[in-house]
């Protein structure tokens, strides 16, 4: 059974995430989006609690990208088990 890839980002990075997305999904992979869905300003750490709490309770695999990367890794390490830099 393939695991599912969570993605989510905060306002800086929605046009990565988006092409990360078609390229995961290209290769056959299973991509679930978490958002953020416009460059509108968000609030990034309820995004990264999203992502890792969908990772932690599937046993899955995250990617979070945001414009410094500072912030998303901040909040993803929070959460007991997850490691992000």
């Amino acid at each position: 059974m393939q695991k599912t890839i969570h993605v989510g980002c905060d306002h800086a990075a929605v046009d990565l995430k988006n092409i990360l997305i078609r390229q995961l999904e290209d290769r056959g992979l299973t991509a679930t989006d978490h958002g953020a869905y416009t460059s509108d300003s968000c609030d990034y750490p309820d995004i990264a609690h999203d992502v890792c709490s969908a990772v932690e309770k599937e046993d899955g695999t995250g990617i979070l990208l945001c414009g410094t990367g500072i912030g998303m890794s901040m909040a993803a390490n929070r959460h007991q088990g997850v490691r992000a830099a």
